[in-house]
């Protein structure tokens, strides 16, 4: 009866919805920047909550906490991060500190804080322009969790056939969400967590291993309630994905996965060309999901390149470059900005070294992000790769009446490349070298990049030169000529009285 309802309920927003989110919806993640924290490994904020700390065991808790996010929220948006996605925050058994081990799903884990914590949280980062999205497990609880052994309750939990690719599988069970009273009591945690903490967005994890049907319709009840809210989606199993969710469901963004191995193959070694992760992207059907480098899964991007003698910086503005200019949104793991290496698990999941930043990263990041948010063609515009010279390829984004073009040159040496696609009368301006590039006799644009190196022109009109500028300096150039003739002559002459 309680799946009837619901599915009644829902009918009427399946047809507004056609499945997916309206288009302007569907779009409207471009437009940030997230960043993924590992709660328990990001920042400790509230020492009283230390009771199971053990930062010699990498599998304990480290000590990350709500409070410990809400004093980095100045530091955050100094880099520029829109939309930060926390690690599942609802009550754990004992050594959860990863959040998949879920004992209550209507109480903060003790470690992490209070539901005022969180409140306060989302509170203070709103007054950032900052947004919450909550990692939402749908599929798992713990092993421990009361239903597991609650006779009334034994057909909530059924057999699972996953393979046990990640520790924390070890000690759970999996939900039956083809149960009607499972999905109405999952429905009624989702609402729960909105109406009590204004949060942003849920990221569903391991979506594409939970009951299809089912997270249509909970995602659409959501969505008709919350239109502006995200709906982000996990992937277990990458390789057998096949794009469903965010034409079936009204997720608007899943993991990129076919991008990262070409991005970070490319950008971990110097001299080699850019054109496979732009043939990866056309051969995947140009999806526009969340592009990243590493997340709290995989091996550090910094741990990748470093193995190639590259240098920190110069290995990280390449590859955000690419990142934040790029179809889809950028997903930053935590403690990139600094940045921390690591190979896979644990050491990818240390707590962030806050005492090892890098300012010279970290202002990079906060501009590249800042022509992000400021160009809407570098959110929304049409993509492509207009021409390469080695390592180097130039590509243009497109927006209403809008232009820019990305220029990478991931080259042992320098590189140019010569643009056709520019309308004559034109000039590209740089936005992170102050780079100006002007038509030549033959009406094309030479753009030419030390090795390296990147830059993002915007498409302007030719101003020609600067007579406002040049005036001045050449008025004030003409004066300091003269005066120094005249001293000079005054010179002479008083020597010559002399």
């Amino acid at each position: 009866m309680k799946r009837l309802c619901l599915t009644l309920f829902v009918i009427p927003l399946l047809f507004g919805f056609s499945g997916t989110v309206a288009a302007a919806d569907q779009e409207s993640f471009k437009s940030e920047i997230f960043y993924q924290i590992l709660v328990d490994r990001f920042n400790n904020g509230d020492n009283t909550l230390d009771d199971q700390i053990n930062l010699e065991d990498p599998v304990a808790y480290h000590g990350g906490d709500l409070q410990g996010i809400t004093d980095k929220l100045g530091h955050l948006k100094e880099m520029g991060y829109t939309t930060l996605v926390l690690s599942p925050i609802m009550e754990n058994s004992a050594g959860g500190y990863h959040g998949y081990w879920i004992e209550d799903f209507y109480q903060v884990e003790d470690q992490f804080g209070t539901m005022a914590d969180l409140q306060e949280l989302v509170k203070e980062a709103h007054a950032n322009d900052i947004k919450i999205v909550l990692e939402f497990v749908t599929n798992y609880v713990s092993e421990n969790h009361s239903m597991t052994n609650n006779p009334d309750k034994r057909d909530w939990i059924r057999k699972s056939s996953d393979k046990k690719s990640f520790r924390w599988q070890e000690h759970t069970a999996k939900l039956n969400q083809s149960n009607p009273e499972v999905q109405d009591f999952l429905t009624k945690v989702a609402d729960y967590w909105i109406e009590e903490t204004n949060i942003d967005g849920y990221r569903f994890h391991g979506a594409d291993k939970a009951n299809q049907a089912f997270l249509d319709e909970l995602t659409a009840h959501i969505r008709s309630n919350n239109p502006e809210f995200y709906l982000l989606g996990n992937i277990m199993d990458e390789e057998s994905y096949n794009g469903s969710l965010t034409e079936d469901t009204a997720l608007q963004a899943v993991e990129n996965h076919a991008l990262n191995e070409p991005m970070t193959k490319v950008f971990a070694k110097a001299g080699t060309p850019l054109t496979s992760i732009y043939d990866t992207w056309q051969s995947t059907g140009e999806q526009d999901g969340l592009s990243y480098l590493d997340t709290k899964y995989t091996a550090r991007f910094t741990q990748k390149f470093q193995k190639n003698g590259r240098n920190n910086v110069t290995a990280w503005k390449l590859a955000l470059t690419y990142l934040y200019t790029a179809p889809g949104a950028p997903l930053v793991y935590q403690g990139s900005e600094i940045p921390m290496g690591g190979n896979s698990f644990p050491e990818n999941q240390q707590m962030i070294k806050w005492n090892s930043s890098d300012d010279e990263l970290q202002k990079f990041t906060d501009r590249i992000g800042s022509l992000r948010s400021e160009f809407p063609a570098l959110q929304h515009g049409d993509y492509e790769q207009v021409d390469s010279s080695g390592a180097m390829s130039v590509f243009k984004r497109s927006y209403e009446d809008e232009t820019v073009f990305i220029a990478i040159n991931n080259d042992t040496e320098s590189q140019d490349v010569l643009l056709n696609s520019v309308a004559s009368g034109k000039q590209l301006k740089g936005l992170l070298g102050d780079n100006l590039v002007r038509e030549n006799e033959n009406g094309k644009y030479r753009v030419g990049l030390p090795r390296e190196t990147a830059e993002v022109y915007v498409v302007q009109n030719d101003a020609g030169l600067n007579w406002i500028v040049i005036v001045p300096i050449a008025a004030i150039f003409v004066t300091f000529v003269v005066g120094i003739i005249y001293l000079t002559r005054q010179q002479k002459k008083r020597e010559a009285e002399v």
